[in-house]
């Protein structure tokens, strides 16, 4: 009995110094980084917390302005669970994972959770749980409207979930403005991911300090309890979620052309700097400004929203390669996946060129060209799009898609006279035969050539006569010494709440 009672005593004595190295006492703590030791208040723990070199952990580009983010991928189910209520009436809390292994009075569980990310992201807050710091069951940091982030950033709305995160809008204490803020799950493949993706947008901010190219700029990012944050500026809908709010109406050609170019322009610029984004689609396309105008078309009978500005920023880099080499992994959302992809005959730049050329397509009909969710499907509607696949390529493959190569499909089943239906050639699919219409189908056409060593490269795609009619202040190739070949030297609606995409 003594010896019972002396161990409950000890285990319980553990638990109070591990809850004293975790949350401080009532008044002040320390924070441990690398052996640098640092007192602080409980209350503003999340500005004293130091790593070892001494840094705080936050990096912050004062001079620098603009966004990134996404919403719910149209082809794809959201992720995500529900939000337990905070009682917002106690000062403080534990993490429910770590108040399960407390009541245990196990340690090395709570360290072991606390650990936060193996990498150059800063790591003392993920490893200083504070009160009241929970997560759901998928890793989403829950909060509640009014809650003050890393002691500077209020949320004040959520503007979209994903796999990888949600996206709340924020005010920024400091400078008094709004922005978006990008909380990603406390889960490590997630967490490792945003590192990518800051490192590749730090890497793009030093070649394009001034935003030429039309990249997504970071504002901001630090680390919250095991939750990577990145702060962008506010931008408006995506294109995709500006065509879905707008009935899938398509976009006028004079749209569908400045989207296009400043798309080719932006990614040309990747290109040239040994990136390949590996994730391009219309809810990676955010226009600066999503007000609209309100109009009737007569042919339709109703009304559509045409948007005033059709400047664009393009963002979501988390999937972004360093390099231009030879690569073999599975990458691209389904819809916007080049074929030498799904072959896993190995990619490079060329397959942001086939995203490219299917979001044209999107923006101008109003729908996906690819609509499938199969490899061997997916393969059947190019077929009956684009022709047959070339032989080389189907040799190739170690894919089971193919049989003397011939593509293994039985037309007669009831998903090959679905692709049948709803399939046509691409050239069947322009509305009018006027030059710019034509034009773009050719563009699109050389975009979605097979052999990704045949694809047209964005240096000529920009340089392409569907560009010429392109406005001469809408016109960035001065910057870039390209020209196009052929080129010649209302009342809008109340602003409505932005919103923003999550990398999946």
């Amino acid at each position: 009995m003594y010896y019972q009672q002396q161990h409950q005593q000890h285990q319980q004595h553990q638990q109070q110094q591990l809850q004293q190295q975790l949350y401080g006492t009532a008044t002040t703590g320390t924070a441990l980084g690398g052996g640098l030791q640092k007192s602080y208040t409980v209350q503003n723990v999340a500005s004293h917390l130091l790593n070892g070199a001494g840094h705080q952990l936050h990096h912050h580009y004062g001079q620098q302005l603009p966004y990134g983010g996404r919403a719910y991928h149209h082809h794809a189910a959201p992720v995500g669970g529900s939000i337990l209520p905070i009682n917002t009436g106690a000062a403080h809390a534990y993490n429910s994972r770590t108040a399960a292994a407390l009541a245990a009075g196990g340690t090395g569980l709570v360290q072991n959770q606390l650990r936060g990310p193996r990498s150059r992201i800063p790591k003392a807050l993920s490893t200083f749980k504070q009160p009241f710091i929970r997560d759901d069951a998928d890793g989403h940091l829950i909060y509640q409207i009014g809650d003050i982030l890393h002691n500077r950033y209020k949320i004040l709305a959520t503007l979209g979930e994903g796999t990888f995160g949600r996206v709340v809008k924020v005010k920024d204490l400091e400078r008094n403005h709004v922005m978006a803020l990008k909380i990603i799950k406390n889960v490590e493949k997630y967490r490792d991911a945003a590192e990518l993706e800051i490192g590749a947008l730090e890497k793009i901010m030093q070649l394009d300090p001034n935003l030429e190219h039309l990249c997504v700029k970071m504002l901001d990012w630090f680390d919250y309890h095991g939750h990577t944050c990145i702060a962008f500026e506010m931008l408006g809908l995506s294109v995709f979620d500006f065509l879905k709010d707008n009935n899938y109406e398509p976009y006028p050609i004079e749209h569908v052309r400045h989207i296009s170019y400043q798309l080719c322009y932006a990614v040309k610029f990747l290109h040239e700097s040994r990136l390949t984004h590996t994730d391009l689609k219309p809810e990676n396309i955010l226009f600066v400004d999503s007000e609209y105008t309100t109009t009737t078309v007569p042919r339709k009978n109703r009304e559509v929203r045409r948007v005033n500005c059709t400047d664009i920023r393009l963002i979501d880099f988390g999937s972004a390669t360093f390099d231009d080499e030879h690569h073999s992994t599975i990458v691209s959302t389904r819809h916007y996946r080049a074929p030498e992809v799904i072959l896993e005959l190995g990619w490079s730049q060329p397959c942001d060129v086939w995203s490219i050329g299917c979001i044209m397509f999107e923006l101008y009909q109003g729908v996906t060209l690819f609509p499938t969710h199969d490899n061997r499907e997916h393969l059947a509607m190019m077929e009956r799009i684009l022709g047959t696949i070339p032989y080389r390529m189907a040799r190739q493959t170690r894919s089971k898609y193919f049989r003397y190569g011939k593509l293994d499909w039985d037309e007669k089943s009831s998903t090959g006279r679905y692709v049948r239906d709803n399939c046509k050639p691409l050239h069947r699919c322009v509305i009018t035969d006027k030059p710019d219409h034509l034009q773009l189908f050719d563009l699109i056409r050389k975009m979605l050539e097979y052999e990704p060593s045949k694809r047209i490269t964005l240096d000529k795609a920009l340089r392409h006569p569907f560009f010429a009619k392109l406005p001469a202040h809408q016109r960035l190739h001065e910057k870039c010494n390209e020209s196009p070949v052929g080129a010649h030297s209302s009342t809008a609606n109340a602003e409505r709440e932005r919103s923003h995409s999550l990398s999946r």
